[in-house]
């Protein structure tokens, strides 16, 4: 689970393994695999990062060098 801003400014948790893509247009649209759309504050790179960081503690991936 990674916690995120939703443009409203009320903060959330979204299931990182849900995740379909990340785009950037230029706000941040988080598209799940059911087709559901979450407009978030973050940024791509940092909803990418917290992602990374949830998968390497989940299933103790190695950091990248």
């Amino acid at each position: 689970m990674i916690k995120l801003t939703r443009r409203n400014g009320n903060p959330f948790v979204l299931n990182a393994e849900l995740i379909k893509f990340v785009e950037e247009l230029p706000d941040t649209i988080i598209t799940l695999r059911d087709g559901e759309k979450v407009l978030v504050r973050e940024t791509a790179d940092q909803v990418i990062d917290r992602s990374l960081s949830y998968a390497r503690e989940t299933r103790f991936l190695p950091e990248s060098e």
